[in-house]
């Protein structure tokens, strides 16, 4: 099946068909289908612009924790196939984006005091963009596993690749800064923030006005500023958050508050995950909110924490009107999406982890 051929099977899954959806080639700064910076010079000898491209519907996909430790070092030599065969549902959304819970160093000195600390080399951004995945967030527990220098060494291999990164930056300004992107029409903004920090390295690790880190989401008002400074301009805001508790299948209050306070600052999709299970999803007046989606690409899942899967949103108008979860179970690491009545059982215990979040089914 073509790329065209797996987009419209993908927008399928959600509920409609977006002709030609993700049909083009990720850039390093641009999302598959999206739309370049219009030039500044005349068109003919009117000197008017081009028309901007009318909104069309768009497929955002998420995946969750990702990282390239034990089996998976090895798959970093071959990017093509390093995702293992989810890399097909990422390719043919218009827009992928999965959490990076690793340092991107080959140095640095190991955080104190951490049981486990992961970093993975510079290549694993070019694993991922092979993959289909378009952006990244680095904010939550691992992003700053090597301390100051593993942060430098991050800061620069986004730099040389040009792949986008949210959630750390030199100081706070650059962490909590949106990466914008156009994508058919649609003019996106994303943010990336953690609500994890071990508790010794909170200070280390926080961006601040005079450090490099992470922007932390312990800090509403910091929060709450972020998503009203990416709303100026943008169609819609995205939030990704690394939240909630380990193996706890239903959101904490804390993360519950976070998310209101966001929708009502502007953000239309709020998600991410820590948890290592997924957790459940749904509508909040006119905001999509996903509190935990699991494992992604993990070498140590198993058991419960290796339930996994793809989070697709249909947007249209600024808006999320499907959602659709495809499930995937963890197998040496890798998500492997599941088919058939597993699936289909799957689907319904995801959609029961709903009942504790105070979510809707369906957008008001």
């Amino acid at each position: 099946m073509g790329r065209r051929g797996k987009a419209v099977a993908v927008a399928a899954m959600v509920g409609v068909a977006l002709t030609g959806a993700a049909c083009g080639e990720s850039g390093d700064s641009e999302a598959k289908g999206a739309t370049p910076p219009a030039s500044s010079g005349s068109k003919g000898s009117g000197g008017t612009r081009p028309a901007p491209s009318a909104k069309e519907p768009i497929v955002l996909a998420f995946g969750g924790d990702t990282h390239f430790e034990g089996q998976l070092r090895g798959r970093l030599g071959q990017p093509s196939t390093a995702l293992g065969p989810v890399a097909k549902q990422l390719r043919a959304a218009d827009l992928a984006m999965v959490n990076l819970e690793t340092a991107i160093t080959t140095g640095g000195t190991p955080a104190p005091g951490k049981q486990f600390t992961f970093r993975a080399p510079p290549s694993a951004f070019k694993s991922l963009k092979a993959a289909g995945v378009d952006v990244v967030s680095m904010a939550n527990n691992h992003g700053m596993d090597y301390m100051e220098g593993g942060l430098r060494d991050s800061l620069a291999a986004i730099k040389q690749t040009g792949f986008p990164v949210v959630g750390i930056g030199k100081n706070a300004d650059d962490a909590y800064k949106p990466y914008r992107v156009t994508v058919k029409g649609n003019k996106l903004a994303i943010i990336g923030a953690t609500q994890v920090l071990d508790d010794n390295l909170i200070q280390a690790w926080t961006a601040t006005d005079t450090k490099g880190g992470l922007a932390s989401a312990k800090d509403i008002p910091r929060m709450v500023q972020a998503v009203k400074e990416a709303r100026k301009g943008s169609d819609v805001v995205i939030v990704h958050l690394h939240w909630g508790a380990e193996l706890q299948p239903c959101p904490l209050p804390r993360q519950k508050e976070l998310a209101q306070k966001l929708a009502e600052a502007g953000a239309d999709i709020v998600v991410g995950g820590h948890a290592h299970i997924p957790l459940g999803g749904g509508y909040m007046n006119n905001a999509y909110v996903h509190y935990g989606m699991g494992n992604f690409v993990f070498y140590s899942a198993s058991g419960q924490t290796a339930k996994s899967g793809v989070l697709f949103l249909k947007v249209e108008n600024g808006k999320v009107t499907k959602d659709k979860w495809s499930p995937a179970l963890i197998s040496g690491g890798l998500p492997i999406p599941m088919t058939g009545a597993a699936a289909q059982t799957e689907v319904k215990r995801w959609n029961g982890l709903r009942s504790c979040t105070g979510l809707s089914a369906r957008p008001s």
